[in-house]
């Protein structure tokens, strides 16, 4: 017969051999469970990763309603250049960048000149001056040059050269140098920079434009082209070309540019942009600035 030592043994080693089956239960529990977990969760990514592969998680797209900025306008001081006008800018973000505008100088040297302002090559400028015109800023203004270069110089009320709105934008479409000849000259057959019926803007400095602009009533082709192309004349040239032969006086500088009777712009139109061939007629010059500096 077992002695009591002997049974609280036999009752100990039973006892150890439960609780080391239940650990081992608990330990293949716990293991099944981070089996499956595993499975869920890489078949979770598996699914995620396809979703993300196909696009499920692609924001809805959005429209950019913010148009690119198109051109600059750099401020210029009118208290330190009193011949600047203020007008206002104008916009610098959903300007036209292709196409033209119509532009349409009326004179009191006869029929109007009408021009094309190419926007492809030219966005700011024709922004420049279809702002401007809607301000009648050229509207009873003076031509104050007949340049030697056989160019009408406009767009500067002041009729000083150093005239225009309190701001500038930078040059574009300035034509390549041509081909030299050894006599520095356009190699031959070369076309001019300048054809008759060019329309450029010119700055004072160059590079600073604003609103004087040449109408070239015959060829030009300098050594260096310094004029920004931003259209031609389209009707009209033989008023220029009338123009271009009046005679010119002293401008106060020395210079024998000034036409001796007045040619004074009544008015300047811009139309809207047109992709077509034919360009829409001109709108009307619109109201005035309120507000004007001290330039």
């Amino acid at each position: 017969m077992a002695s009591s030592r002997d049974r609280q043994r036999k009752l100990a080693r039973a006892k150890l051999d439960r609780q080391m089956a239940r650990r081992a239960g608990r330990v293949r529990r716990r293991r099944q469970i981070q089996a499956g977990v595993g499975a869920a969760l890489v078949l979770a990514l598996i699914v995620v990763g396809s979703a993300w592969a196909l696009g499920a998680f692609d924001s809805d797209p959005k429209e950019n309603t913010a148009a690119d900025e198109v051109c600059l306008w750099t401020p210029q001081d009118a208290t330190a250049n009193t011949n600047l006008k203020d007008v206002g800018t104008p916009a610098t973000t959903g300007l036209p960048t292709d196409g033209t505008r119509a532009m349409t100088v009326t004179t009191n040297q006869g029929a109007p000149i009408t021009a094309e302002l190419d926007l492809a090559s030219a966005p700011c400028a024709g922004a420049s001056i279809a702002h401007l015109a809607s301000r009648s800023f050229y509207d009873n203004t003076k031509c104050h040059e007949i340049t030697a270069e056989g160019a009408l110089r406009c767009g500067d009320p002041s009729g000083t050269g150093l005239g225009g709105p309190t701001y500038s934008f930078y040059d574009e479409n300035v034509p390549s140098a041509p081909e030299a000849s050894p006599s520095a000259s356009p190699a031959p057959g070369q076309p001019p920079a300048y054809p008759k019926g060019t329309v450029a803007m010119i700055a004072n400095p160059p590079g600073a434009n604003g609103s004087q602009f040449l109408l070239f009533f015959k060829d030009f082709n300098p050594d260096k082209a310094v004029y920004p192309v931003i259209g031609k004349v389209t009707g009209g040239l033989d008023v220029l070309e009338k123009i271009g032969a009046l005679p010119t006086v002293d401008n106060g500088t020395g210079a024998q540019v000034k036409p001796k009777n007045d040619v004074v712009i009544q008015s300047l139109t811009v139309g809207e942009p047109a992709t077509g061939a034919s360009a829409p007629a001109p709108t009307g010059s619109g109201a005035p600035a309120a507000s004007t500096s001290a330039g």
